[in-house]
């Protein structure tokens, strides 16, 4: 090596003490909303974060693959004069906000910059914010007020000869082609049926005292079931395998004494009022039940992650919000500490060779791990193929006009991989998704949740 080598070593960049960090190397942290603060709603302090926080994407772009509020905010960047955040009329603002679910997928699984990160990029809790700003200066239309006021459609659905009228009209071409014009309700989207017999009149006088709770280290041995408006009105079937399921391994299984939505689709409105409303319905009746020994399930993701995730970052300060997260359970979650203690009955009668299954983005979003895949994994001679990435869904965003196609290009790589695996049964634990999922399969073959899987796998026939 020569001499001018040796005393011109090789140039080494030392980052600045005050640079920030590349990206985040700490667990991903959420900061309370302050949602009652005026400042909240303020336009010019809302529109500031935007620009800043899409900024800050715009320069990483790593989260472009999942919902279509990122294409369409880089889309905007490219196609402005200047190629950067300050070329972008604000005005379109709305438009990346109007893309948003809520899925939480970007922070939970793509974000560097998530707190305790000094960017403090929280994508989702800001566009709930921009949600939350546009409901109090400019409300939402009336089919969006229609579509998230699912009690109320549910207890005129369910009414006997109503259900019939409406899931006909449902299934009916011409008149969805009708409701596609007037409603804005995509004409080839899968929309959820009704049930008459809905499960708490299934349920009702049916909790099984004869069982003995076995408490373990982390549950209690006896569940109260909320049954949540898609689980009670559309789909009871999966709530009465839940109660089959369980008791069958000596859970005694009771329904709550009375329910309201749990809010999650006013919260993807924006309407937090609302969210508070059904906040002041159902607290006070969990938390006494929480009080008499029980644990929490619910048979849908999105509503259990109201209770864990949006409830107590909206009302950080209230004991009894807190007090019912902690006694909210994912079935699955459930069954496997369970297991890990010994306590679960693992003489399957059925096997159920290849399932492919999807894990929704809400049940991801609170950290239980794949329970759901480990449960159906321990059935012998099943084959369980994992698919973890969203569908699209989002309850309502699937179904409305101006999101359709967006929603079936987000669900195809889901659609192929179902397809692909070949497999005997598939669903999800988001029953609405797998719904959205099988709409589009090329074997038409329907979903089968979970829980209707387990329930098969022990030979436990439906009443």
């Amino acid at each position: 090596m020569s001499e001018n080598a040796n005393s011109n070593p090789p140039r080494v960049n030392v980052p600045r003490a005050d640079a920030p960090r590349e990206g985040n190397l700490q667990a991903p942290t959420r900061h309370p909303l302050d949602w009652q603060n005026p400042d909240f709603y303020d336009e010019a302090l809302l529109e500031k974060e935007l620009e800043r926080v899409f900024d800050l994407c715009h320069g990483c772009r790593r989260c472009v693959s999942l919902c279509n509020a990122f294409p369409t905010l880089f889309d905007l960047v490219d196609d402005s004069p200047t190629f950067e955040m300050d070329g972008v009329d604000k005005k379109d603002f709305k438009k990346v906000v109007d893309e948003c679910y809520l899925c939480d997928l970007c922070y939970m699984t793509k974000c560097p910059y998530t707190p305790p990160h000094e960017w403090n990029i929280d994508f989702p809790h800001l566009m709930l914010r921009a949600k939350a700003a546009n409901f109090i200066k400019s409300g939402v239309g009336l089919r969006d007020k229609v579509m998230t006021s699912t009690d109320a459609i549910g207890k005129i659905a369910t009414v006997p000869g109503v259900t019939t009228v409406i899931n006909t009209i449902n299934k009916t071409g011409l008149a969805r082609k009708a409701l596609e014009k007037t409603f804005a309700v995509a004409a080839d989207a899968w929309l959820p049926e009704y049930d008459s017999n809905t499960l708490r009149k299934r349920l009702k006088n049916r909790n099984n005292s004869a069982i003995t709770p076995t408490p373990g280290n982390g549950t209690t041995g006896k569940v109260a079931l909320f049954t949540t408006c898609y689980g009670n009105y559309s789909e009871p079937g999966i709530g009465a395998d839940l109660k089959a399921v369980f008791e069958h391994n000596n859970i005694p299984v009771s329904l709550t004494p009375r329910e309201q939505c749990c809010g999650m689709p006013k919260l993807e409105l924006g309407d937090l009022k609302s969210v508070e409303a059904a906040k002041n319905a159902n607290i006070p009746v969990l938390e006494k039940l929480v009080d008499e020994g029980f644990d929490i399930l619910m048979p849908v993701p999105s509503c259990a992650l109201m209770f864990r995730q949006e409830l107590p970052l909206m009302f950080p300060d209230e004991e009894a919000v807190q007090k019912v997260k902690a006694a909210i359970f994912d079935p699955f979650e459930y069954l496997i500490l369970r297991h890990k203690e010994g306590l679960l009955n693992t003489d399957f009668k059925s096997p159920l060779g290849k399932v492919a299954y999807h894990a929704a983005c809400h049940q991801r979003v609170q950290n239980v791990g794949r329970k759901t895949f480990e449960m159906l994994s321990l059935i012998p001679d099943t084959e369980v193929t994992i698919i973890e990435r969203c569908s699209g869904h989002d309850g309502t965003y699937a179904v409305k006009s101006e999101h359709r196609a967006a929603a079936l290009k987000i669900v195809r790589p889901v659609v192929r991989k179902v397809d692909e695996s070949d497999c005997d049964h598939h669903g999800s634990d988001c029953p609405m998704a797998g719904h959205h999922i099988a709409n589009s399969l090329k074997s038409g073959k329907q979903p089968e949740h979970p829980l209707t899987l387990l329930r098969m796998a022990y030979g436990l026939e439906r009443d």
